[in-house]
């Protein structure tokens, strides 16, 4: 597995804790999950590719982190939030 370096906006980071109660670092370390779920984001894909990820922080709450894959190798971080139901069952799923 290759090493990422993570980077992000710091005033989206305070409005996402603000908004969603996750800091990017938690984020980050989502990442580390090695069940995470990885997929494309179609939906938001019109400028750049835009993918999510749902995996467990060190916290252990179940996360859906949005993100764009850069280059360089770095992954940016564009919002963070907990997991829907929705997303917990397709987590599960995956990792069944």
């Amino acid at each position: 597995m290759t090493a990422r370096n993570y980077i992000w906006d710091e005033r989206k980071a305070t409005a996402n804790l603000a908004k969603h109660g996750v800091e990017f670092e938690e984020a980050r370390q989502a990442f580390e999950d090695p069940q995470g779920v990885l997929e494309f984001d179609p939906g938001h894909s019109d400028t750049e590719d835009r993918f999510v990820l749902i995996g467990i922080s060190p916290r252990l709450r179940l996360l859906l982190v949005v993100h764009a894959e850069e280059d360089e190798g770095f992954t940016r971080i564009i919002s963070a939030r907990r997991a829907t139901r929705q997303e917990h069952l397709r987590y599960e799923q995956a990792n069944s």
